[in-house]
């Protein structure tokens, strides 16, 4: 391959993943071409884009960025996969095709300059929570003192409510009520 071809590829790879801080490496070799134009299918369905690329080429395109960490893996047939909201989620997707494609093999992925290194590696970053619910949880535990506050403050005067009803029903029916001493 001559260098203006090699420059054209660094170049493209480049422009593909201009943006693209996390990403997830994988071996695509032994699928059968029905199971990858599924795989990609329902992959492209939820943004998830999936890039076969040469080693070398790839290593001098990622020593610069924020992908340098998978530089390690690149060994043998490669393809990257980003895209989604985060990899978390394009890690979740690949880990469940891995159980389906047996010769689907997860590399490793980075996520903010972190590496996770082969296929334990990716389901533990799958089993982290996305943005979304990173979000939610700090909610969750910002507001549970309030509520746990509210609960307290609430139980006692619901207890004294139902008191009162008690005395009212009785009343009401013409009962007496008893002292309490």
């Amino acid at each position: 391959m001559s260098k203006a071809v090699k420059d054209l590829l660094m170049q493209d790879y480049r422009e593909r993943l201009d943006g693209v801080d996390n990403a997830l490496l994988v071996s695509i070799r032994g699928i059968s071409a029905n199971d990858n134009n599924r795989l990609r299918t329902e992959l492209a369905g939820k943004e998830i884009r999936i890039t076969v690329v040469r080693n070398n080429l790839a290593k001098r395109a990622f020593s610069e960025g924020s992908l340098a960490g998978l530089e390690t893996l690149l060994e043998g047939p490669s393809a990257l996969a980003y895209g989604s909201e985060s990899v978390v989620d394009v890690a979740r997707e690949l880990v469940k095709w891995a159980k389906q494609v047996k010769s689907l093999e997860l590399k490793g992925a980075v996520l903010d300059g972190q590496l996770f290194e082969g296929a334990a590696g990716v389901e533990a970053l799958s089993k982290f929570p996305t943005r979304d619910e990173a979000i939610a949880q700090a909610v969750t535990l910002v507001l549970s003192p309030g509520r746990n506050l509210m609960g307290q403050v609430k139980g006692p005067g619901g207890r004294l409510a139902g008191i009162i009803k008690a005395i009212e029903e009785k009343l009401e029916k013409g009962e007496t009520i008893a002292k309490v001493g």
